[in-house]
């Protein structure tokens, strides 16, 4: 059977129709779905406080992290905008307003730039992988920078 271009034309659109609603397909909520943190919506910006020479009094201090997490009321009013940016649905609870760049890697904790909703429970498994990255630059077997882009690139491309 040969396809006209058409019938592949139309055939990619609704292939992309399907894929771009993926992320509302949640059943209710977030359990499940893979969503991606935007390049554009949410492209992770870095607290200008950390930096390599700072990681030991900044990022590798115990509880640090308590000292400039910005207060729910805050990351609620983002996770709600967040929600319609990226096109969710399902309740709010079903998202972590999560720090693309996170606090243990030096993320800026309140530019909008660095916070996208993460739904559950992604977002628990991906906060064990960023307390990993941050064990490894404290211990110097991963620069800052190094620790950064893996993030990044986690949650742009892996969810």
């Amino acid at each position: 059977m040969r396809l006209s271009f058409l019938e592949i034309g139309l055939f990619a659109l609704v292939a992309a129709l399907i894929v771009a609603a993926l992320p509302r397909c949640s059943g209710g909520g977030a359990r499940g779905a893979v969503v991606l943190a935007s390049w554009t919506l949410t492209p992770g910006v870095v607290n200008p406080d950390v930096t390599q020479s700072t990681i030991a009094t900044t990022i590798c201090r115990r509880g640090w992290t308590r000292t400039i997490r910005p207060p729910v009321s805050y990351t609620d009013d983002l996770k709600r905008k967040g929600l319609s940016q990226y096109g969710l649905r399902g309740p709010p609870s079903g998202y972590q307003e999560d720090h693309l760049i996170s606090l243990e890697l030096g993320g800026h904790p309140t530019d909008p730039r660095n916070l996208w909703p993460e739904p559950y429970p992604r977002a628990s498994t991906v906060d064990q992988a960023e307390n990993e990255l941050n064990a490894q630059v404290c211990s110097g077997k991963l620069s800052l920078a190094d620790a950064q882009r893996r993030e990044s690139l986690l949650k742009h491309t892996a969810g």
